[in-house]
C-alpha cells in the first residue's frame, strides 16, 4: 500500500448481523485473516456478532458510532430492503459505503429423502399451490432468497403472496431447519449447504447463478436451464459508519483492494463459491442507488410492499 494520509490507530472492529459462521459473518473472518496476515492493518482487530433484523441490529450498532472509522460491518440486500419494508428507518445512505466484495448465488434444497427430487418436481409441487411447502430461508423477508421464489412463482402463474417461509438470523440454521425436516425445502446461501450435501443430509436441486458451479454443485442444473427466468445473487460488500471522512475512506479502500487481489482472498472465493464483484466506494454508493430501485420495484411486483 502506500503511505496513506490516515490509517487505523485503535482496535479495529467488524460488527456482523448473523451468528458465527453465517452469511455475513464468513467473509468479515476471511477478510480479518488477510488484512492481518499481510499487514495491511497493523492494529488490533475484533469481530462482534449482533445478529437479528437481517443483519440490521449490526447496521444499527454501526449507525451509533458516526464519525467512527475504526468500525465497520459487512453489508447485504436487507440493508436496502429493511427500509423499504419499514424494518428500519435508514438504508446505506446514512452510512459509508467503502466497496462491494463479491455475489453469492443461492442452492435450492431438500433433505436427502424428500420426494421431490428434481427442480422440475420442486416447479410442479409450486405449480399446484405456492404454499405447498414450508421453505427456508434467511435472513430477512425481502431479502434475495425471498425475491428468488417469488421470481419462480410469478413464472408459474402462482401467487407469491401465498409462499410459507421460515425466516432464520443464519442461512446455517436455515439448513438445518431443513435436514431436521421442518421445512419442506430451503433457498439458500450455496456455500451454507455445502457440508450437508457432502454428508448426504441434502440434495441440492438448482441454483440461481448463471451457469453451473464447480464442486458439489457441479452436476446441479441452473433454473435458467430450466426455463426458469431467476439469476439471482446475494451480494456482500463492507460499509463504514456514518461521517467517514475522505482520507479515512481512502484507507480501508486502498486496504481492502489489496485484501482481495491476494491468493489466500482467491482461495476464500474458490471454497465458498463467491463470484468476485469488487466495487470501490464510489462505484459502491453508485450500485447500491441502483440496487435500491431494483429491489424496490421487486418488492413491490412481488407484493411485498403495502400501497
Amino acid at each position: 500500500m502506500s503511505t496513506p494520509a490516515w490509517r487505523p490507530h485503535a482496535e479495529v472492529e467488524i460488527i456482523v448481523g448473523t451468528p458465527p459462521g453465517g452469511g455475513q459473518d464468513r467473509p468479515a473472518r476471511a477478510l480479518m485473516r488477510v488484512l492481518e496476515a499481510d499487514r495491511l492493518v497493523t492494529v488490533p482487530m475484533k469481530l462482534t456478532n449482533i445478529p437479528g433484523k437481517g443483519g440490521g441490529n449490526a447496521w444499527d450498532a454501526l449507525r451509533n458510532r458516526a464519525g467512527d472509522p475504526h468500525v465497520l460491518s459487512i453489508s447485504s440486500a436487507p440493508l436496502l430492503t429493511n427500509r423499504l419494508l419499514g424494518v428500519t428507518d435508514y438504508d446505506h445512505s446514512v452510512l459509508t459505503p467503502v466497496a462491494t466484495l463479491y455475489a453469492e448465488y443461492l442452492a435450492f434444497v431438500v433433505r436427502a429423502d424428500s420426494k421431490i427430487e428434481t427442480g422440475a418436481a420442486f416447479l410442479d409441487a409450486l405449480k399446484c399451490d405456492a404454499g405447498a411447502l414450508e421453505i427456508a430461508i434467511a435472513t430477512a423477508l425481502g431479502t434475495t432468497n425471498h425475491l428468488a421464489l417469488g421470481q419462480i412463482v410469478r413464472h408459474l402463474d402462482g401467487d407469491p403472496r401465498r409462499l410459507r417461509l421460515r425466516v432464520f438470523e443464519s442461512a446455517l440454521h436455515a439448513v438445518a431447519d431443513v435436514v431436521q425436516g421442518n421445512a419442506g425445502a430451503g433457498a439458500v446461501s450455496a456455500a451454507s449447504a455445502v457440508k450437508d450435501l457432502k454428508s448426504g443430509a441434502l440434495r441440492a436441486l438448482a441454483v440461481s447463478a448463471p451457469k453451473r458451479m464447480g464442486g458439489v454443485f457441479e452436476s446441479v442444473p441452473t433454473w435458467t436451464e430450466l426455463a426458469v427466468p431467476c439469476t439471482l445473487g446475494q451480494w456482500r460488500g463492507v460499509i463504514g459508519a456514518p461521517g467517514m471522512v475522505a482520507e479515512q475512506v481512502a484507507f480501508w479502500e486502498e486496504a481492502l483492494g489489496a485484501a482481495v487481489k491476494s491468493a489466500a482472498w482467491q482461495t476464500e472465493l474458490a471454497q465458498h463459491h463467491w463470484t468476485d464483484s469488487w466495487l470501490g466506494s464510489a462505484k459502491t454508493r453508485a450500485f447500491l442507488d441502483a440496487e435500491r430501485e431494483f429491489l424496490s420495484g421487486m418488492l413491490g411486483t412481488l407484493g411485498l410492499l403495502d400501497g
